[in-house]
């Protein structure tokens, strides 16, 4: 009696717990994807201060070397976000024939 409820205790806290995980990874990926458009919405910022630059500075801002190292953001998290969500799995393969 012990084991069984041992069992189904462990069933039932499982159960509860898987979803929470798969709603984790989907609510990461909001996340990412938020990231992403933020990302991208900065573009408009990078240009506005570029033409605000002043020209004629002894020290100038590199706004090519940033908009490349966003871009490489943007890369690596959106290679994240395509990237399958769970490996695939090997198992052994099944007997089929169950009689003797």
């Amino acid at each position: 009696m012990q084991r069984h409820l041992w069992l189904s205790s462990f069933l039932i806290i499982g159960s509860l717990i898987m979803p929470v995980v798969f709603a984790d990874a989907d609510a990461e990926r909001e996340a990412l994807a938020k990231i992403i458009y933020e990302l991208k919405a900065l573009e408009l910022l990078i240009k506005q201060a570029e033409a605000n630059a002043d020209q004629d500075a002894r020290v100038r801002f590199r706004y090519d070397w940033l908009r490349q190292d966003l871009k490489q953001i943007r890369d690596g998290v959106q290679s994240h976000i395509d990237a399958p969500r769970t490996q695939p799995r090997s198992f052994l393969p099944l007997r089929g024939d169950y009689r003797r």
